[in-house]
């Protein structure tokens, strides 16, 4: 049976996307008072409170007590409705934490507690990425003018010298390497205390994924991968990476660890890797939460 991927973070999404509705002029907020808006201060996204727990689907009012959003971008439609993301001041989550009725919290902890329905956190991905690549590229990289705002906010144009620039997505390949019957875990100095996780690295350009996850492992772990196949994948918005989850034969089993990389690396059992993800390994070791893609991958290896 498939591993269920239903916590997974920000891979599920309620967002209907509609690029043609982005070639024209696209809706704006203050004409479509039925849409949702989801609103950040800085980087941190803003919960309404609701009887089921919270909902990043906010409504064109919830921001008016902190001014209009800039920017606002047109993401798509959700249930069919215009959906829309916007950034206001950091310091206008003051606003916000004084009200019961609002949650100000960062994104990874509204994953990993669950903190909005699962279906919204794609939505919440895209608008928090979208918001974020904005920040970042007010300034042509061809000739350094500035640039504005294009295609509901998929593209910003260069009126100088005509360059159109896209959002990027930087994808990165985290994979479950196996020998037997173990998996290679690793794990880094930022981790919290007891955490193995899977392996994983940025893919280079002109880098196939396949290549990107044999290289990685060696250059990590000093151990050669052969067969590499596709499991699943996950929208990570710290700011804009695709996770994209593989497993690898190793061809081997001696490690030889990059101590900048890895602070520890080992091989685990199956029966190991149970007790981890159930919080009751002897030496208090565990995984990842279920929201990350590492758990659903080591997941796949304890069930067999």
């Amino acid at each position: 049976m498939p591993v269920s991927l239903d916590r997974l973070g920000y891979a599920h999404s309620l967002l209907e996307r509609h690029s043609a509705e982005r070639s024209g002029p696209t809706p704006r907020l203050a004409d479509t008072p039925d849409a949702s808006l989801l609103l950040f201060c800085g980087d941190v996204p803003v919960l309404r409170v609701t009887e089921a727990g919270a909902t990043c689907l906010l409504s064109s009012r919830d921001a008016e007590r902190a001014g209009a959003p800039s920017p606002e971008l047109f993401l798509g439609r959700v249930g069919g409705r215009p959906a829309f993301a916007g950034a206001l001041p950091a310091d206008a989550a003051a606003f916000y934490r004084e009200d019961p009725a609002y949650r100000v919290i960062d994104a990874r902890a509204v994953a990993v507690e669950g903190a909005v329905p699962a279906p919204e956190m794609g939505v919440l991905a895209t608008a928090k990425s979208l918001l974020g690549w904005h920040a970042r590229h007010g300034f042509c990289a061809n000739c350094g003018n500035a640039t504005t705002l294009s295609c509901g906010g998929y593209r910003r144009d260069c009126g100088s010298c005509g360059t159109e620039h896209f959002p990027r997505t930087d994808p990165v390949v985290i994979m479950l390497i196996t020998h037997g019957e173990r998996c290679l875990l690793g794990r880094q100095a930022r981790f919290l205390p007891g955490v193995y996780s899977c392996l994983a690295g940025f893919l280079e350009p002109g880098e196939t994924i396949e290549d990107a996850v044999r290289r990685e492992t060696f250059e990590e772990a000093g151990v050669r991968v052969g067969a590499v196949r596709y499991h699943f994948s996950q929208p990570w918005p710290f700011p804009s990476s695709l996770m994209i989850g593989c497993e690898g034969e190793a061809d081997g089993d001696a490690l030889v660890l990059d101590r900048t990389e890895l602070e520890d690396a080992r091989w685990f059992t199956r029966d190991e890797v149970r007790q981890m993800l159930a919080r009751t390994h002897p030496d208090g070791l565990m995984t990842p939460p279920p929201m990350a893609i590492a758990n659903a991958l080591v997941r796949t290896f304890a069930e067999g």
